[in-house]
């Protein structure tokens, strides 16, 4: 089917505006400061194949990621109005406090169109560390509840909030995703009334084509051939190497990371979708934001993964870092390897908690500069993309205390364009509590590109002592825990910057 150019940007519009209003419904239900304001969540329509139609601007390690969820459930029998609920890595999700909930979308007539879905991040999800992300994880049993593809009713959301910290949270927040999915069903099922079932499916899949016919554009753009890079992910017991080649051909793109490290014992293991989520990416960032986030986009891209490596983990493995630490470093391969000055690289992930309460967020740090501006500071970097909790929010709902939050002048590295800045931010507790820090650039700083410099790498401290930066441990009342988060790379010749 061929829509004029007015009705492709009204459907896309309409689509994508349904996606965003599934996203304001979540964040506004929602009763943990996790997804209220931090806004650790993600909305999407697929079709019936199970394809992504469109997406919010939300999470890009959600996003790209989301349509392995759709696609555990896409052979079960679904019925109006029953949802499904899956956290498990290996069966469709990235990392066990993502949850993801999927409802089919039918029109008023009952013909299906397509699924609604929804994930956020949880406080917490059970397991042996409050906040369900322990620094020092070697099994997936050991990070919180694994919840298989399944129906989500009244009784499921008892028994698997039973499971967890603070059940009466975790009820709130799987009821503010259904109540999300809910809303985006009524408007494509809306958009079906108005266009009829067929019209919107052919117009779903022209969405679809433009996509890709965007994106083909733009990698007939560059420079047809074979780009390599390599990087590092810091572990306790030493390094793991990351290599990547990227090979334009035409209007396709091939990344093929044969050659990196084997899955480890700890937790920075991936499952394939969220490699695949980090890699795409990485090609939004490589072409034309304006081209509609659909599974169009990814059509001509092409991975390569080895099996059992730590970016294509076998199931069992542990996980929690992969999603948030190891993706950032894909995404961070893939651009260097397209010169691109390099960004914090890490989410500075930190889990606060006790039986009485969970607490997580990300930490901004420096954006890497472009060739023809410095790098924005203080900002969530690539596959991340979440607010921060302000401190208003965070002193009223914990026992916690800000002691300083600023930015940490001059961490981002020199350059004709300089990289942004990093953060420092300084809580003490004001009661017992764990804690878990999962953090990269500690010992590998952000680099710089055309002769920029490398940003400074990022410190943790325990009352003034420098810690590792992945560590599980204890917060005595009166501790303070002080993060000092990574800036980003410079981009040429700082000779040649004129101010």
């Amino acid at each position: 089917m061929m829509l004029d150019a007015i009705e492709l940007q009204i459907v896309s519009g309409a689509l994508h505006a349904a996606c965003a209003e599934m996203g304001v419904v979540l964040i506004r239900s929602a009763h943990s400061s996790n997804i209220k304001e931090r806004r650790d969540a993600s909305t999407a329509l697929f079709d019936l194949d199970g394809q992504m139609v469109m997406q919010a601007e939300h999470i890009p390690v959600h996003l790209g990621s989301m349509p392995a969820a759709v696609a555990a459930v896409l052979d079960e029998h679904h019925s109006d109005g029953v949802s499904w609920i899956l956290n498990d890595p290996f069966a469709g999700g990235t990392h066990l406090p993502d949850i993801t909930v999927i409802t089919p979308v039918f029109s008023s007539g009952g013909e299906p169109l397509g699924f609604a879905a929804s994930r956020a991040h949880h406080a917490d999800v059970g397991g042996r560390q409050p906040g369900s992300m322990p620094a020092d994880s070697h099994s997936l049993a050991e990070e919180g509840v694994v919840i298989s593809p399944r129906i989500l009713d009244e009784s499921a959301i008892e028994e698997i909030a039973g499971q967890m910290r603070q059940p009466a949270e975790r009820r709130a927040d799987l009821r503010a995703q259904l109540a999300a999915n809910r809303t985006g069903a009524l408007r494509m099922a809306e958009l079906a009334d108005r266009l009829g079932a067929e019209r919107l499916r052919e117009a779903a899949d022209a969405v679809l084509d433009y996509s890709e016919r965007r994106t083909r554009a733009c990698l007939a753009g560059l420079e047809d051939g074979v780009r390599t890079a390599e990087d590092m992910l810091e572990t306790a017991a030493g390094d793991l190497r990351l290599r990547v080649r990227a090979e334009v051909r035409s209007e396709e793109l091939l990344l093929d990371f044969s050659g990196s490290a084997a899955q480890h014992q700890g937790n920075l293991n991936c499952p394939l979708a969220v490699t695949r989520s980090a890699c795409l990416f990485a090609v939004r960032v490589l072409t034309d934001p304006d081209i509609p986030p659909t599974a169009g986009a990814y059509r001509p891209i092409s991975l390569r993964v080895p099996e059992g490596s730590v970016l294509n983990a076998r199931s069992g493995a542990a996980v929690a870092a992969g999603n948030v630490e190891t993706s950032s470093r894909v995404a961070d391969l893939v651009l260097s390897a397209f010169g691109y000055a390099q960004g914090q690289g890490t989410m500075n992930n930190l889990t606060l908690g006790n039986e009485d309460f969970s607490y997580y967020e990300t930490l901004g740090g420096g954006q890497g500069a472009c060739a023809d501006r410095d790098g924005p500071s203080g900002v969530h970097v690539a596959m991340s993309n979440t607010l921060n909790t302000p401190i208003e929010a965070l002193e009223r709902e914990f026992p916690l205390r800000v002691t300083e939050y600023a930015l940490r002048r001059g961490s981002g590295g020199e350059g004709h364009m300089r990289g942004g800045d990093g953060v420092i931010r300084e809580l003490e507790a004001l009661t017992p509590m764990s804690f878990s820090l999962i953090a990269e650039r500690r010992r590998y700083p952000p680099r710089g590109a055309a002769g920029g410099k490398d940003g400074a790498p990022g410190r943790d401290l325990l009352d003034g002592r420098v810690l590792p930066g992945k560590l599980t441990g204890e917060l005595q009342r009166g501790q303070r825990l002080r993060i000092e988060t990574p800036g980003g790379g410079g981009f040429g010749d700082v000779h040649d910057r004129t101010d």
